[in-house]
């Protein structure tokens, strides 16, 4: 019996959709907790199934992380950020490439009231891993640990609906981001 061929790293290719969910000067963050004190901010959102449409992703995790539906935003999802990641990670399988897509749309207080408080992410062993739905003020994210480390791009727009200029943000990569294991 031959051993299968290795995968390299990267060669494979993700697609994370994620919302910058805004309510004024407040955008939802989720925040996770690991092992040793390591927390960390996300965007609500998560990974593009085969075969499925962007926009649908993204509706499709915002529903399941939030309570977020459709039809309680005034105006379609505007992808802001576009960040590449090829970061090594602990474990057997290569690390896959992923191509992080970062929309924003923004809320009224009213739908913000009825959203979820937690998001319960399943791990591979059936259990869930618990995170905390922060609404901080955009302004103060460019020192936070947020993954893509989208955090200074965000503080340092003038307003939560500022026009950008370029969607690219700088890659991701061993150079600039250490892992952080579950």
């Amino acid at each position: 019996m031959t051993e299968p061929e290795a995968v390299p790293a990267f060669s494979r290719i993700g697609i994370r959709v994620g919302a910058l969910v805004f309510c004024g000067d407040e955008v939802a963050l989720i925040r996770r907790e690991r092992p040793g004190g390591v927390r960390f901010f996300t965007p609500p959102g998560g990974n593009v199934e085969p075969g499925e449409d962007l926009e649908a992703a993204l509706w499709r995790e915002l529903d399941e992380e939030l309570g977020l539906a459709r039809g309680q935003v005034a105006a379609a999802p505007e992808l802001l950020w576009v960040v590449d990641q090829r970061v090594s990670r602990p474990g057997p399988t290569a690390a896959p490439r992923k191509l992080h897509l970062v929309y924003r749309l923004h809320i009224s207080e009213a739908v913000r009231d009825g959203l979820a408080a937690e998001e319960y992410d399943e791990l591979p062993d059936g259990t869930h891993e618990v995170g905390h739905i922060d609404w901080l003020d955009y302004r103060g994210t460019a020192d936070l640990p947020v993954f893509p480390p989208i955090g200074p791009a965000l503080a340092t727009l003038p307003t939560p609906d500022a026009p950008i200029s370029s969607a690219a943000l700088p890659a991701v990569t061993d150079a600039n981001y250490t892992w952080v294991e579950r």
